[in-house]
């Protein structure tokens, strides 16, 4: 490969180009700041991408008539300026993503990814973040590829081979890194209470954060779980270790982690690189309901901001500010309890860092329903374990307020007989 600086990369991109950012840990942060340092020469650069780590100083309204950020999820560099002129948010299923790419309704001119070398037959590797890239190289006109030694070489659908690459920067730079967090006591508990309804022989689906790193703290008895999941961290490394995860029950990847992006420490990246274990796919394959519903017992565990007594989810806002996006949770909610003995679970900590209740009879004004009331099964706190499915709005409130917290429950159960009635 030839390789030239990120300024001689990014002045390939003109006005009104939509260029698509690498997301999550694989964000090419030297292409970044080196886009943004172009910001006076440029306008109505449209930005697109899922979360990405590091910085995004395109978001500064100080830019806005350079740039414009339309991000299909909002993640904590770019959460101060949702809603501004110069950044806002599209709600879509992350299974849909890759497919409105390919539809020809979204166009990429460029996109700026980040990659392994090549390999002896000449193809790079998207790496940990497979998800909606691998979508945005087939139909981006441009690639702009930062190649880094330190992105591992995943399997899967990762490939793109050196000639598809517009221009190349080579940069040795560590890949950005997300470091796993000490569960607090209410995390602990309710991944104590989520990991009992967890079977041996399950298929899993969590995310990065203390509530599954406290799950899984408590599945290091079960026997034969399989990983079929958009995202994983390094929490599921002491079970693979152990053989607790093998996937060998699995009906679909029998014996294979499927994923489709990673975020975690640089012993995941390590343990992703080479292995024939770990399959990296499109995103619009691995959340796929037909594909998720293939194996037995899929256990689905996501989080919610808060849930009404009637079994409304809200995931991605704080009534009308957008606080992240509609990501997977409905995938894989649907696609759990499709599965043949499959267990969706919304798990969540009864109040809010400020002591607010996170049950609530009614969402905020504005809150985004991003798991209906008819798709919602096991709700877990820290106080314990309901199941909502088949239960009439009256039955739903009195089980949801069993499990909220003790010094909110006097007031939902007025609020409850108020809107509801007495079951």
């Amino acid at each position: 490969m030839n390789f030239i600086s990120a300024e001689e990369a990014v002045a390939l991109i003109k006005n009104n180009e939509r260029v698509f950012i690498h997301g999550g840990c694989a964000t090419p942060q030297i292409l970044v700041d080196a886009l943004t340092a172009r910001h006076q020469e440029l306008s109505n650069v449209e930005i697109t991408h899922l979360h990405t780590e590091g910085t995004a100083p395109y978001a500064n309204p100080a830019y806005a008539k350079a740039f414009r950020l339309n991000a299909f999820f909002i993640g904590k560099n770019v959460r101060a300026h949702v809603n501004e002129t110069n950044v806002q948010y599209i709600p879509m299923f992350l299974s849909e993503i890759p497919l409105f790419m390919r539809s020809g309704k979204f166009p990429i001119d460029t996109a700026l990814i980040q990659v392994s070398p090549p390999d002896v037959h000449g193809f790079c590797s998207l790496g940990i973040s497979v998800d909606i890239a691998r979508a945005a190289c087939e139909v981006a006109g441009k690639i702009i590829a930062l190649v880094s030694p330190n992105m591992p070489r995943s399997l899967g659908d990762s490939f793109i081979h050196h000639s598809k690459i517009t221009a190349a920067v080579y940069a040795e730079d560590a890949i950005h890194e997300c470091g796993v967090s000490t569960a607090s006591e209410t995390e602990i508990a309710i991944g104590k209470n989520v990991a009992a309804l967890v079977e041996d022989g399950a298929c899993l689906q969590m995310g990065i954060g203390g509530i599954p790193n406290a799950v899984l703290q408590f599945l290091t008895n079960h026997k034969n779980l399989g990983v079929h999941t958009e995202m994983f961290s390094d929490g599921i490394l002491p079970l693979v270790k152990s053989g607790v995860i093998n996937g060998k029950l699995k009906t679909k990847h029998s014996g294979k982690i499927v994923s489709s992006f990673a975020m975690g420490t640089r012993a995941l990246y390590d343990f992703i690189h080479n292995n024939p274990e770990v399959a990296m796919l499109d995103v619009a394959y691995v959340n796929d309901t037909s594909v998720i519903r293939k194996n037995k017992k899929v256990t689905a565990i996501n989080s919610a901001i808060e849930i009404d007594l009637t079994g409304q989810v809200c995931a991605d806002s704080i009534g009308t500010e957008i606080f992240s996006g509609v990501g997977g949770q409905m995938d894989f909610i649907r696609g759990a309890a499709l599965s043949e003995g499959g267990k969706p679970i919304i798990a969540l900590g009864s109040i809010t860092g400020k002591g607010l209740s996170k049950i609530v009879p009614v969402l905020k004004p504005g809150a985004g329903v991003v798991t209906t009331r008819a798709h919602m099964q096991y709700v877990v706190t820290e106080y314990g374990t309901v199941d909502l499915y088949g239960k009439n709005i009256s039955q739903r409130a009195k089980a949801l307020i069993s499990i909220a917290h003790p010094s909110h429950r006097e007031e939902l159960e007025r609020e409850a007989v108020r809107l509801y009635g007495k079951s």
